[in-house]
């Protein structure tokens, strides 16, 4: 049996094509560098990853000192712990679309608006959520929830092959066929878990417009727009997703003039399907007595979906939370509107409700064999999450608001939350992330036999 080489700092940095950094180097703060600020990481030595092979070299040399390792994509993530060995996948950039099928293959580092844009000519529509520039592996495999989640299901549920490096320094493509364990945890148990995925294979559905966008009324109306909502949202069919947002956007650059420095309530609406079946549909919304201040509902190119949030697309210091509903009923809008509506003085940016069902509900073919799905939210009726700026005076505010408004649902609550919406991962507020009894169980297993020694233990906690 041969001897594993003992590799040096130095001797990593030769066995890798990437960049190998430490904090005395110049270039380590900008390859940390997260779209939310107050989510970077501090470890001792930082490898950006150029391919599956510097992945692997960066894990074996890790493992054997015995040092925990961490993968940041785009850094739109929260990330649990400090020190060890990070390793940055942004150069990873492959992507293969197959016109014909709708077979996706992309690289850690790839962005949802690189798979937009490939998917335009030929109808692909890309599973991505209310920002396309987060990258799709770690969005991926936190479940993924897409602006038109009901009629697509989760991202995740899309994904028909893996290829990761595990704890051992071997790289392996998982299937449902060849390790059916690991292919059900990864697939919404969270990025950097279970090792360093380092490609990703989906299924993509064929969508070239949609009807959507978004009715911004004046946050006076909220407690009139909001129960509107809330009864419309209840009995759409799978075609019509749905979210409301109460935004306090700030006087800044890239904010539309009537909406900036005021309360505004945001109706967001994305319907796969026909431009006049989706009007019909939007009628009771549309006869509320209250006016709109901006209206950006119409026919749209698929690529354009990043307008139904207008998320912002320039990194920006925030805090969030959030949690899974299993109802909305009056009491419980009246609630939100008491403590983020108008005459509150929220401190938070943003408190959004998002409809679930439909798509999301059903538990794909290919996960009932063994045993149902990792994610949460198959039977939650709707998703709270809640943002606030994470800067001074507004910041030291937070945390207190965060939790008063979890405190304020919890009777309606189901006791988990999204994985990607759930908030900071070593947060100890209430209903941070919990997952159903049997998954939790069966997802700490498989960690357990993918990583024994708890060597990815800078990523989000199983918990």
């Amino acid at each position: 049996m041969s001897t594993p080489t003992v590799l040096t700092a130095p001797g990593l940095a030769r066995e890798v094509r990437g960049p190998v950094l430490t904090s005395g180097d110049p270039g380590f703060a900008e390859e940390l560098a997260a779209f939310n600020p107050l989510a970077a990481r501090s470890p001792e030595i930082v490898v950006g990853a150029t391919c599956a092979a510097d992945v692997v070299a960066a894990v074996r040399w890790a493992a054997e000192r015995g040092m925990p390792v961490g993968v940041q994509a785009t850094g739109h993530g929260w990330a649990a712990g400090s020190g060890g060995l990070l390793i940055t996948t942004g150069r990873m950039q492959e992507l293969d679309l197959d016109a014909g099928t709708g077979l996706l293959r992309v690289g850690a580092g790839v962005r949802w608006r690189s798979v937009l844009d490939a998917g335009a000519a030929s109808g692909w529509a890309a599973p991505c959520g209310s920002s396309s520039d987060v990258g799709v592996v770690g969005y991926t495999l936190g479940g993924g929830l897409p602006v038109l989640g009901r009629a697509f299901g989760f991202a995740a549920d899309r994904v028909t092959a893996v290829e990761m490096v595990t704890a051992s320094g071997d790289l392996r493509r998982v299937t449902a066929d060849s390790d059916p364990e690991l292919f059900w945890a990864v697939r919404g148990g969270g990025g950097g878990l279970l090792g360093v995925v380092t490609a990703l294979e989906m299924t993509l559905p064929r969508l070239a417009t949609f009807h959507g966008g978004g009715l911004f009324f004046p946050g006076e109306s909220a407690a009139e727009v909001l129960p509107v909502w809330a009864e419309w949202s209840r009995d759409l069919p799978d075609a019509m997703s749905t979210s409301l947002a109460l935004l306090r956007l700030p006087a800044m650059p890239g904010v539309p003039e009537p909406l900036a420095g005021r309360l505004v309530v945001h109706v967001r609406v994305a319907y796969a399907g026909d431009a006049d079946r989706c009007e019909a549909l939007l009628a009771p919304l549309r006869a509320l007595s209250v006016p709109t201040v901006l209206d950006t509902v119409g026919e749209h190119p698929y690529g354009d979906l990043d307008l139904v949030h207008m998320d912002p697309d320039q990194p920006v210091p925030f805090r969030d939370a959030g949690c899974l509903l299993a109802e909305l009923p009056p009491a419980a809008v009246d609630r939100l509107v008491a403590l983020a509506g108008p005459g509150s003085d929220s401190p938070l940016l943003a408190v959004e409700l998002r409809r679930l069902g439909g798509a999301l509900s059903r538990t794909p073919a290919a996960d009932l064999p063994f045993g149902g799905s990792v994610l949460n939210g198959r039977s939650a009726a709707y998703s709270l999450h809640a943002v606030g700026l994470g800067v001074p005076p507004v910041a030291a505010l937070l945390p207190g608001a965060l939790t008063t408004l979890l405190d304020a649902v919890r009777s309606w609550a189901d006791g988990t939350s999204l994985l990607n919406l759930h908030g900071r991962a070593t947060d100890d507020a209430p209903l941070t992330g919990s997952r159903a009894p049997a998954a939790l169980a069966r997802l700490a297993a498989a960690k357990s036999t993918a990583d024994p020694t708890d060597l990815f233990r800078l990523g989000h906690p199983i918990g």
